[in-house]
Protein backbone atom coordinates (compact mmCIF):
# COMPACT_ATOMS: atom_id res chain seq x y z
CA UNK A 1 0.00 0.00 0.00
CA UNK A 2 1.39 3.38 -1.06
CA UNK A 3 0.06 6.62 0.46
CA UNK A 4 0.83 10.12 -0.87
CA UNK A 5 0.48 12.85 1.76
CA UNK A 6 -0.12 16.45 0.69
CA UNK A 7 2.26 18.42 2.89
CA UNK A 8 5.67 17.39 4.16
CA UNK A 9 5.80 18.70 7.73
CA UNK A 10 5.84 17.02 11.12
CA UNK A 11 2.37 15.51 10.78
CA UNK A 12 3.37 13.68 7.59
CA UNK A 13 6.54 12.59 9.38
CA UNK A 14 4.57 11.11 12.28
CA UNK A 15 2.12 9.37 9.97
CA UNK A 16 5.06 7.76 8.19
CA UNK A 17 6.58 6.56 11.47
CA UNK A 18 3.26 5.19 12.68
CA UNK A 19 2.46 2.99 9.69
CA UNK A 20 5.82 1.55 8.67
CA UNK A 21 5.08 -1.49 10.92
CA UNK A 22 1.93 -2.09 8.84
CA UNK A 23 4.07 -2.17 5.69
CA UNK A 24 2.32 0.96 4.41
CA UNK A 25 4.75 3.17 2.50
CA UNK A 26 4.39 6.94 2.43
CA UNK A 27 5.59 9.79 0.27
CA UNK A 28 4.89 13.49 0.80
CA UNK A 29 4.28 16.34 -1.61
CA UNK A 30 5.92 19.58 -0.50
CA UNK A 31 3.48 22.20 -1.80
CA UNK A 32 5.97 24.97 -1.06
CA UNK A 33 8.59 23.89 -3.60
CA UNK A 34 6.54 21.46 -5.71
CA UNK A 35 8.62 18.37 -4.98
CA UNK A 36 7.82 14.84 -3.89
CA UNK A 37 9.91 13.87 -0.86
CA UNK A 38 10.27 11.15 1.73
CA UNK A 39 8.45 12.30 4.89
CA UNK A 40 11.36 11.40 7.20
CA UNK A 41 14.51 12.20 5.28
CA UNK A 42 13.02 15.03 3.17
CA UNK A 43 15.09 13.65 0.30
CA UNK A 44 13.52 14.40 -3.12
CA UNK A 45 12.02 11.51 -5.04
CA UNK A 46 12.38 11.28 -8.85
CA UNK A 47 8.66 11.81 -9.37
CA UNK A 48 6.47 14.68 -10.52
CA UNK A 49 3.30 15.41 -8.59
CA UNK A 50 1.24 13.83 -11.37
CA UNK A 51 3.43 10.71 -11.34
CA UNK A 52 3.15 10.44 -7.56
CA UNK A 53 -0.65 10.63 -7.84
CA UNK A 54 -0.66 7.87 -10.45
CA UNK A 55 1.61 5.69 -8.32
CA UNK A 56 -0.30 6.12 -5.06
CA UNK A 57 -3.06 3.81 -3.88
CA UNK A 58 -4.41 6.52 -1.57
CA UNK A 59 -3.86 10.29 -1.26
CA UNK A 60 -4.44 12.24 1.95
CA UNK A 61 -3.33 15.51 3.56
CA UNK A 62 -1.57 16.78 6.67
CA UNK A 63 -2.99 20.31 6.49
CA UNK A 64 -5.99 22.13 5.07
CA UNK A 65 -4.41 25.17 3.37
CA UNK A 66 -3.72 23.34 0.10
CA UNK A 67 -3.48 25.37 -3.13
CA UNK A 68 -6.62 24.94 -5.22
CA UNK A 69 -4.84 23.45 -8.24
CA UNK A 70 -2.98 20.90 -6.10
CA UNK A 71 -6.20 19.90 -4.34
CA UNK A 72 -8.13 19.64 -7.61
CA UNK A 73 -5.62 17.20 -9.14
CA UNK A 74 -5.69 14.99 -6.05
CA UNK A 75 -9.48 15.00 -5.84
CA UNK A 76 -9.90 14.27 -9.56
CA UNK A 77 -7.90 11.05 -9.11
CA UNK A 78 -10.67 9.53 -7.01
CA UNK A 79 -8.04 8.50 -4.45
CA UNK A 80 -8.11 11.54 -2.18
CA UNK A 81 -9.48 11.14 1.32
CA UNK A 82 -11.08 12.82 3.22
CA UNK A 83 -12.06 14.65 0.00
CA UNK A 84 -11.90 18.23 -1.23
CA UNK A 85 -15.13 19.26 0.53
CA UNK A 86 -13.70 18.45 3.94
CA UNK A 87 -10.39 20.19 3.24
CA UNK A 88 -12.21 23.29 2.02
CA UNK A 89 -14.36 23.34 5.17
CA UNK A 90 -11.24 23.24 7.32
CA UNK A 91 -9.57 25.99 5.32
CA UNK A 92 -12.41 28.48 5.00
CA UNK A 93 -14.51 29.52 8.00
CA UNK A 94 -17.43 30.48 5.76
CA UNK A 95 -17.70 26.91 4.50
CA UNK A 96 -17.04 25.56 7.98
CA UNK A 97 -19.89 27.58 9.51
CA UNK A 98 -22.29 26.39 6.80
CA UNK A 99 -21.24 22.80 7.48
CA UNK A 100 -21.84 23.16 11.22
CA UNK A 101 -25.32 24.51 10.53
CA UNK A 102 -25.99 21.62 8.13
CA UNK A 103 -24.86 19.13 10.79
CA UNK A 104 -27.03 20.94 13.38
CA UNK A 105 -24.26 21.27 15.94
CA UNK A 106 -24.02 24.22 18.31
CA UNK A 107 -21.41 26.89 17.52
CA UNK A 108 -20.83 30.59 18.19
CA UNK A 109 -23.28 33.03 16.53
CA UNK A 110 -21.55 34.67 13.56
CA UNK A 111 -21.78 37.17 10.71
CA UNK A 112 -19.86 37.21 7.40
CA UNK A 113 -18.15 40.52 6.58
CA UNK A 114 -17.24 41.55 3.02
CA UNK A 115 -17.57 45.34 3.34
CA UNK A 116 -17.93 48.09 5.92
CA UNK A 117 -21.74 47.84 5.97
CA UNK A 118 -21.39 44.18 6.97
CA UNK A 119 -18.94 45.15 9.72
CA UNK A 120 -21.41 47.64 11.16
CA UNK A 121 -24.27 45.14 10.81
CA UNK A 122 -22.28 42.46 12.62
CA UNK A 123 -21.79 44.77 15.61
CA UNK A 124 -25.47 45.70 15.63
CA UNK A 125 -26.67 42.10 15.24
CA UNK A 126 -24.29 40.21 17.52
CA UNK A 127 -23.43 42.89 20.05
CA UNK A 128 -20.10 43.30 21.83
CA UNK A 129 -17.64 41.85 22.59
CA UNK A 130 -16.79 40.26 19.24
CA UNK A 131 -13.96 38.18 17.82
CA UNK A 132 -13.09 38.70 14.15
CA UNK A 133 -11.24 36.02 12.18
CA UNK A 134 -10.06 35.89 8.60
CA UNK A 135 -12.14 33.35 6.69
CA UNK A 136 -9.01 31.77 5.24
CA UNK A 137 -5.41 31.20 6.34
CA UNK A 138 -5.66 32.26 10.00
CA UNK A 139 -4.24 29.80 12.53
CA UNK A 140 -2.35 29.73 15.86
CA UNK A 141 -3.94 33.04 16.83
CA UNK A 142 -3.05 34.81 13.58
CA UNK A 143 -5.54 36.78 11.49
CA UNK A 144 -7.71 37.72 14.46
CA UNK A 145 -9.03 40.88 16.11
CA UNK A 146 -11.09 41.52 19.24
CA UNK A 147 -13.55 44.35 19.74
CA UNK A 148 -14.77 45.10 23.27
CA UNK A 149 -15.57 48.80 23.01
CA UNK A 150 -17.54 50.34 20.14
CA UNK A 151 -15.19 53.33 20.24
CA UNK A 152 -12.40 51.10 18.90
CA UNK A 153 -14.35 49.99 15.82
CA UNK A 154 -12.96 52.79 13.67
CA UNK A 155 -9.41 51.63 14.41
CA UNK A 156 -10.03 47.96 13.69
CA UNK A 157 -12.01 48.19 10.48
CA UNK A 158 -9.23 49.66 8.25
CA UNK A 159 -6.97 46.70 9.05
CA UNK A 160 -9.66 44.20 8.13
CA UNK A 161 -10.63 46.18 5.04
CA UNK A 162 -7.02 46.02 3.85
CA UNK A 163 -6.94 42.24 4.30
CA UNK A 164 -10.11 41.89 2.24
CA UNK A 165 -8.85 44.25 -0.47
CA UNK A 166 -5.46 42.54 -0.74
CA UNK A 167 -7.10 39.15 -1.29
CA UNK A 168 -8.75 40.25 -4.56
CA UNK A 169 -12.07 38.69 -3.62
CA UNK A 170 -10.72 35.54 -1.99
CA UNK A 171 -10.92 36.68 1.62
CA UNK A 172 -13.63 37.73 4.04
CA UNK A 173 -13.88 38.26 7.79
CA UNK A 174 -16.03 36.14 10.07
CA UNK A 175 -17.37 37.95 13.14
CA UNK A 176 -18.21 35.71 16.08
CA UNK A 177 -19.96 36.49 19.32
CA UNK A 178 -17.35 36.30 22.10
CA UNK A 179 -17.97 33.16 24.16
CA UNK A 180 -17.03 33.40 27.86
CA UNK A 181 -15.95 29.77 28.00
CA UNK A 182 -14.33 28.08 30.99
CA UNK A 183 -11.89 26.03 28.92
CA UNK A 184 -11.15 24.72 25.45
CA UNK A 185 -11.43 21.00 24.86
CA UNK A 186 -10.96 19.03 21.67
CA UNK A 187 -11.97 15.65 20.36
CA UNK A 188 -9.92 13.63 17.91
CA UNK A 189 -11.75 10.85 16.13
CA UNK A 190 -11.65 8.68 13.04
CA UNK A 191 -14.24 7.49 10.53
CA UNK A 192 -13.68 4.99 7.76
CA UNK A 193 -15.48 4.51 4.47
CA UNK A 194 -17.82 1.94 6.01
CA UNK A 195 -19.06 4.58 8.45
CA UNK A 196 -17.29 3.10 11.48
CA UNK A 197 -16.43 5.84 14.00
CA UNK A 198 -14.03 5.75 16.91
CA UNK A 199 -13.24 8.73 19.11
CA UNK A 200 -10.44 9.42 21.56
CA UNK A 201 -10.99 10.79 25.06
CA UNK A 202 -11.59 14.54 25.17
CA UNK A 203 -8.49 16.66 25.61
CA UNK A 204 -8.22 19.88 27.62
CA UNK A 205 -5.98 22.45 25.92
CA UNK A 206 -3.97 25.37 27.25
CA UNK A 207 -2.66 28.06 24.88
CA UNK A 208 0.07 30.66 25.23
CA UNK A 209 -0.16 33.68 22.89
CA UNK A 210 -2.69 31.84 20.74
CA UNK A 211 -0.52 28.73 20.27
CA UNK A 212 -1.24 25.35 21.85
CA UNK A 213 1.08 24.77 24.79
CA UNK A 214 -0.14 21.72 26.73
CA UNK A 215 -2.89 19.14 26.11
CA UNK A 216 -4.21 16.84 28.84
CA UNK A 217 -6.25 13.74 28.04
CA UNK A 218 -9.48 13.65 30.02
CA UNK A 219 -11.05 10.39 31.03
CA UNK A 220 -13.42 11.33 33.81
CA UNK A 221 -16.44 13.11 32.29
CA UNK A 222 -18.86 10.75 30.55
CA UNK A 223 -21.41 13.54 29.97
CA UNK A 224 -19.00 15.80 28.08
CA UNK A 225 -17.51 12.83 26.22
CA UNK A 226 -20.97 11.81 24.97
CA UNK A 227 -21.83 15.38 23.93
CA UNK A 228 -18.61 15.69 21.97
CA UNK A 229 -18.99 12.24 20.40
CA UNK A 230 -22.50 13.05 19.19
CA UNK A 231 -21.37 16.32 17.64
CA UNK A 232 -18.30 14.68 16.12
CA UNK A 233 -20.46 11.98 14.52
CA UNK A 234 -22.88 14.56 13.11
CA UNK A 235 -20.02 16.47 11.46
CA UNK A 236 -18.20 13.49 9.93
CA UNK A 237 -21.46 11.94 8.71
CA UNK A 238 -22.48 15.25 7.07
CA UNK A 239 -19.15 15.26 5.23
CA UNK A 240 -19.11 11.49 4.56
CA UNK A 241 -15.67 11.91 6.07
CA UNK A 242 -12.86 9.35 5.86
CA UNK A 243 -9.82 9.79 8.12
CA UNK A 244 -9.02 11.52 11.40
CA UNK A 245 -10.71 14.83 12.17
CA UNK A 246 -10.29 17.17 15.14
CA UNK A 247 -13.10 19.26 16.62
CA UNK A 248 -12.28 22.08 19.03
CA UNK A 249 -14.98 23.02 21.54
CA UNK A 250 -15.69 25.77 24.04
CA UNK A 251 -16.85 24.34 27.37
CA UNK A 252 -19.51 26.60 28.92
CA UNK A 253 -20.39 25.11 32.30
CA UNK A 254 -20.78 21.62 30.85
CA UNK A 255 -22.33 22.61 27.51
CA UNK A 256 -20.14 22.38 24.40
CA UNK A 257 -20.01 24.77 21.42
CA UNK A 258 -17.90 23.96 18.37
CA UNK A 259 -15.10 26.48 17.86
CA UNK A 260 -13.56 25.02 14.72
CA UNK A 261 -12.69 21.79 12.94
CA UNK A 262 -9.43 20.51 11.47
CA UNK A 263 -9.76 17.81 8.76
CA UNK A 264 -6.52 16.05 9.70
CA UNK A 265 -4.46 14.74 12.55
CA UNK A 266 -4.06 17.47 15.15
CA UNK A 267 -1.56 18.89 17.64
CA UNK A 268 -3.92 18.27 20.56
CA UNK A 269 -3.91 14.55 19.75
CA UNK A 270 -0.16 13.95 19.88
CA UNK A 271 -0.48 12.40 23.34
CA UNK A 272 -2.19 9.41 21.66
CA UNK A 273 1.26 8.19 20.59
CA UNK A 274 1.92 7.02 24.15
CA UNK A 275 -1.54 7.28 25.72
CA UNK A 276 -3.46 4.89 23.45
CA UNK A 277 -2.85 1.54 21.81
CA UNK A 278 -3.46 3.12 18.37
CA UNK A 279 -2.28 6.69 17.80
CA UNK A 280 -4.20 9.28 15.79
CA UNK A 281 -1.52 8.99 13.09
CA UNK A 282 -1.95 5.26 12.62
CA UNK A 283 -5.74 5.51 12.73
CA UNK A 284 -5.77 8.20 10.05
CA UNK A 285 -3.83 6.01 7.64
CA UNK A 286 -5.87 2.96 8.64
CA UNK A 287 -9.05 4.86 7.81
CA UNK A 288 -7.98 6.21 4.42
CA UNK A 289 -6.51 2.83 3.41
CA UNK A 290 -9.66 0.93 4.32
CA UNK A 291 -8.17 -0.88 7.29
CA UNK A 292 -10.16 -1.55 10.50
CA UNK A 293 -9.85 1.30 12.99
CA UNK A 294 -7.60 0.72 16.01
CA UNK A 295 -8.31 0.92 19.74
CA UNK A 296 -8.76 4.54 20.93
CA UNK A 297 -9.26 3.91 24.64
CA UNK A 298 -6.99 5.73 27.12
CA UNK A 299 -4.35 3.33 28.40
CA UNK A 300 -3.30 5.59 31.26
CA UNK A 301 -3.29 9.32 32.17
CA UNK A 302 -1.34 11.25 29.53
CA UNK A 303 -0.50 14.74 28.37
CA UNK A 304 1.53 16.52 25.70
CA UNK A 305 3.85 19.53 26.02
CA UNK A 306 4.71 21.53 22.89
CA UNK A 307 8.31 22.65 22.43
CA UNK A 308 8.02 26.08 20.81
CA UNK A 309 11.16 27.74 19.48
CA UNK A 310 13.32 25.21 21.34
CA UNK A 311 15.74 22.79 19.72
CA UNK A 312 17.37 21.45 22.90
CA UNK A 313 16.03 19.66 25.97
CA UNK A 314 18.06 18.63 28.99
CA UNK A 315 18.52 14.87 28.66
CA UNK A 316 17.61 14.55 32.32
CA UNK A 317 14.02 14.73 31.06
CA UNK A 318 14.45 11.33 29.42
CA UNK A 319 15.50 9.79 32.73
CA UNK A 320 12.01 10.41 34.12
CA UNK A 321 9.48 7.56 33.92
CA UNK A 322 7.23 7.37 30.85
CA UNK A 323 8.52 10.51 29.17
CA UNK A 324 8.79 10.41 25.36
CA UNK A 325 10.52 13.09 23.29
CA UNK A 326 9.53 13.73 19.66
CA UNK A 327 11.62 16.11 17.53
CA UNK A 328 10.44 17.31 14.10
CA UNK A 329 13.85 17.83 12.46
CA UNK A 330 13.14 21.52 11.74
CA UNK A 331 15.30 24.61 11.56
CA UNK A 332 14.70 26.60 14.74
CA UNK A 333 12.69 29.83 14.59
CA UNK A 334 11.12 31.83 17.43
CA UNK A 335 7.79 30.31 18.40
CA UNK A 336 8.04 27.50 15.86
CA UNK A 337 6.74 24.05 16.78
CA UNK A 338 10.01 22.15 17.02
CA UNK A 339 8.82 19.05 18.83
CA UNK A 340 6.76 17.78 21.72
CA UNK A 341 7.03 15.70 24.86
CA UNK A 342 4.45 13.09 25.84
CA UNK A 343 4.11 12.15 29.49
CA UNK A 344 2.16 9.17 30.84
CA UNK A 345 1.74 7.59 34.27
CA UNK A 346 -0.24 4.83 35.99
CA UNK A 347 -2.40 7.42 37.78
CA UNK A 348 -2.92 11.18 37.92
CA UNK A 349 -0.89 11.57 41.09
CA UNK A 350 2.20 10.12 39.42
CA UNK A 351 1.50 12.16 36.29
CA UNK A 352 1.52 15.32 38.43
CA UNK A 353 4.78 14.26 40.08
CA UNK A 354 6.48 13.64 36.73
CA UNK A 355 5.21 16.97 35.41
CA UNK A 356 6.63 18.72 38.47
CA UNK A 357 9.99 17.04 37.89
CA UNK A 358 9.93 17.98 34.21
CA UNK A 359 9.35 21.62 35.09
CA UNK A 360 12.77 21.64 36.74
CA UNK A 361 14.63 20.60 33.57
CA UNK A 362 12.56 21.82 30.60
CA UNK A 363 13.09 25.22 28.92
CA UNK A 364 11.49 28.22 30.61
CA UNK A 365 9.23 28.69 27.59
CA UNK A 366 7.26 25.61 28.65
CA UNK A 367 6.70 26.60 32.27
CA UNK A 368 3.56 28.73 31.89
CA UNK A 369 1.72 25.92 30.14
CA UNK A 370 2.99 23.30 32.57
CA UNK A 371 1.96 25.38 35.59
CA UNK A 372 -1.47 26.08 34.12
CA UNK A 373 -2.16 22.41 33.45
CA UNK A 374 -0.64 21.11 36.70
CA UNK A 375 -3.67 22.45 38.56
CA UNK A 376 -5.99 20.39 36.34
CA UNK A 377 -4.42 16.98 36.99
Amino acid sequence: MQVLILGSGQLARMMCLAVEPLNIKTLAYDVGNNTVVHPLTQQPEPLSYQQAIAQADVITAEFEHIPADVLALADASGKFKPGAKAIQAGGDRRIEKALLEQADVANAPYFIINQQADFEQAIATLGLPLVFKTAKDGYDGKGQWRLKDAADAANIWPEMAQVIADSQGEQAIVAEKFIPFQREVSMIGARNAAGEIKTYPLTENHHENGVLSVSLALGDNAHLQQQASNMFSAIVDALDYVGVLAVEFFDLDGALLVNEIAPRVHNSGHWTQQGCFTSQFENHIRAVCGYPLGDTRLIQPSLMINLLGEDHVDLAALALPEVALHWYNKTNKPGRKMGHINVSAPDRSELANTLQALAQVLPKSTLAGINAMADKI
